[in-house]
């Protein structure tokens, strides 16, 4: 069974970036994969990188579900019931 916040998810237009934000906003390229947030479209760094701003950026808003923004991969994760989707 599917959790409610991967039910509700939405699919907000992804930042016009070509990486990580906050890693650009730093100055750093070093993320391995990026992670789009399906609450407000904020891309940021899976935790195998080394800042781990996807979910930094779950922490500090609450939004529950992100999705993969690499190309070819179509899922999604919720942060507060640990589920895929």
């Amino acid at each position: 069974m599917i959790c409610a916040h991967l039910a509700d998810a939405g699919s907000p237009q992804p930042a016009a970036v070509d990486g990580c934000q906050d890693c650009l906003a730093a100055g750093q390229h070093d993320w391995v994969h990026l992670r789009a947030c399906l609450s407000c479209g904020h891309i940021g760094c899976c935790d195998s990188s080394p800042r781990k701003h996807a979910t930094a950026h779950y922490e500090d808003t609450g939004h529950p579900v992100i999705k993969s923004a690499e190309p070819g991969e179509d899922w999604r994760w919720c942060y507060v019931d640990g589920a895929f989707g």
